[in-house]
């Protein structure tokens, strides 16, 4: 499961209908916003919020709020209330401090209640579970961080997601965008620091894969389309690695192009493609000595002919190595990526992007 921010009063309504069509589109099924901002007009974002609400429900994407205390009072409904807002399209809200764990049960009871995965106790979960909270209705997300060296550390993140797991609440955390990125740092919106400078993509399927997250949500309010149709491959089993590579001849960069699979008997210094070399042998392809130099981290390969029976082997580092007079370097793995050497799976299908 995988989700987006919007945040009001940064894009015209043609424009937000547009991105939230978009991202459906690529799959996307949950629309976060904040209300956290006190310098805007609240009858201004109440009009803002109650749009968009209707432009999610049109769309069936879940609508979560984060809202204050604040907030709620100048929309006019207190917690007690806040059940209400659901006439708005408001699936859920994202409740933080000074809610007493009362408030919190009783609207557990009546829709979807997001607690702060990252403040959150074990004492304080147990607790609320204690004292009725309706478990089915709740998730923990983490909160995003925009100030760089702030973000959470990934060890402690794990632990933090592994104690709240095993309450049967979903997790969920942010990475960053890479397209228009949120004011007023400009230096992405990532739960964990090491995500701060990596693709989306790669953050989202490190959080899913190693992470113990069941649900991704972008924190800054764009992606670029890459990052968008990485996602969209990977709803068909398919991981992208966007790349840089050398002028090729059309024999090699079809065998580049093609879609790859990862041998199941994967190994530990390389990923290998267990169909190129027989694509090379079906297509009489000769593969010529070229650029037979150093392999750092991230560097593709394809054995040329002088390496005999392994002429085609397609390889892509996953450390560095020496070079070798029988492997061709044909591009790299963009350092933006380069997180998914790690993630792939034995078997698991990928594509050059």
């Amino acid at each position: 499961m995988r989700g987006f921010s919007v945040f009001l009063g940064q894009q015209t309504y043609p424009e937000l209908k547009n991105y939230l069509l978009k991202m459906k589109e690529a799959g996307f099924q949950t629309v976060f916003t904040s209300l956290h901002i006190p310098e805007d007009d609240p009858i201004v974002y109440k009009e803002e919020l109650q749009q968009l609400g209707q432009l999610t429900t049109s769309l069936s994407l879940e609508l979560v709020a984060d809202i204050s205390p604040a907030s709620l009072e100048h929309l006019g409904y207190t917690y007690e209330q806040a059940d209400e807002l659901t006439d708005w399209g408001i699936s859920g809200l994202r409740i933080d401090y000074g809610i007493d764990g009362e408030t919190i049960v009783s609207l557990s009871r009546k829709m979807k209640v997001v607690l702060n995965a990252s403040t959150m106790t074990k004492k304080g979960i147990k607790d609320l579970i204690k004292e009725g909270l309706v478990t089915q209705n709740v998730e923990a997300w983490h909160n995003y961080y925009p100030r760089p060296e702030t973000g959470l550390d990934k060890e402690a993140f794990i632990q933090k997601n592994e104690q709240l797991r095993h309450y049967g609440i979903m997790m969920a955390a942010f990475v960053p965008g890479d397209a228009r990125k949120r004011g007023p740092m400009y230096k992405g919106l990532p739960t964990l620091e090491k995500h701060r400078d990596i693709s989306p993509f790669a953050a989202a399927i490190e959080l899913l894969r190693v992470c113990k997250i069941d649900k991704v949500l972008i924190g800054d309010p764009d992606l670029s389309e890459a990052a968008i149709q990485a996602f969209k491959r990977y709803d068909q089993g398919i991981l992208t690695f966007r790349t840089n590579l050398y002028p090729l001849n059309e024999d090699v960069k079809a065998l580049v192009n093609q879609t790859h699979t990862q041998r199941v008997d994967a190994a530990r210094d390389v990923i290998r493609s267990q169909n190129a070399r027989i694509y090379v042998q079906e297509n009489n392809i000769n593969v010529l000595p070229e650029r037979c130099h150093a392999r750092p981290r991230g560097t593709i390969t394809i054995d040329n002919e002088t390496n005999g029976r392994y002429e085609g082997e397609f390889q892509v580092t996953k450390t560095t190595l020496a070079p070798h007079s029988g492997v061709n370097v044909v591009g790299n793995v963009i350092l933006r990526d380069e997180l998914l050497l790690d993630l792939l799976q034995p078997g698991e299908v990928f594509v050059l992007s």
